[in-house]
């Protein structure tokens, strides 16, 4: 069960964290779970192609076994965020335990910006959290992940429900591969037809609304 739309009323619950920015015709795309092999590699080229630049939220062992492709996504002027290093499940994590994940995956991505995986994240990690790091949600959720999702059916989550500062959701993962790389297309060329553009999230905690 999840929202493609995060609902207002859940981000009313947590105000401190970010769920979409202002702008005019700017949408921010988000990669989460990379970089791997083929799959972030794709994902460049497509981004490259419609001049799009966006957000890869990287998880700090994948770093470290693919450092080349890490190098490259800053090198082609996209932004870093942090995902832990392990991809940890912060409601099934003791807080220690979580922040030190996340400590360790910053000595390799060096960011401001930090994702929750799966968006579970407690209460008193935000509290740990919030004076080094902006904590980036979501308003769009793309679905990719889900295997009951098509490459069309992905596409349409995001051309249907994203707006002027929407964050959207994509993960440049083996398991979203086919979704991705299917429907990435699709968004780039819908949106870039009506006169949208792609941008990545500021890099300085202070740029934030």
């Amino acid at each position: 069960m999840y929202w493609i739309k995060t609902p207002w009323y859940v981000k009313a619950v947590y105000p401190g964290l970010i769920w979409n920015m202002s702008g005019q015709k700017e949408i921010y795309l988000t990669f989460d779970d990379g970089p791997v092999p083929v799959v972030t590699e794709k994902v460049l080229e497509l981004l490259s192609r419609y001049n799009a630049a966006s957000t890869f939220f990287c998880i700090g062992e994948n770093i470290k076994k693919h450092p080349d492709l890490f190098d490259r996504i800053i090198n082609e002027g996209h932004t870093i965020g942090n995902h832990t290093y392990n991809h940890l499940n912060g409601w099934k994590s003791k807080d220690e335990e979580y922040i030190n994940n996340i400590e360790a995956c910053n000595t390799l991505a060096n960011s401001n910006l930090f994702r929750p995986p799966y968006g579970r994240i407690g209460i008193k990690q935000i509290q740990h959290l919030r004076n080094q790091y902006r904590i980036i949600m979501w308003d769009v959720l793309s679905g990719d992940f889900d295997v009951a999702q098509t490459p069309e059916s992905c596409a349409d989550n995001v051309i249907q429900q994203t707006e002027a500062g929407s964050i959207v959701v994509f993960h440049d993962s083996e398991k979203a591969k086919h979704n991705v790389l299917g429907a990435l297309p699709l968004v780039l060329k819908y949106f870039s037809e009506k006169g949208f553009t792609f941008k990545p999230l500021p890099k300085a905690m202070n740029e934030f609304n």
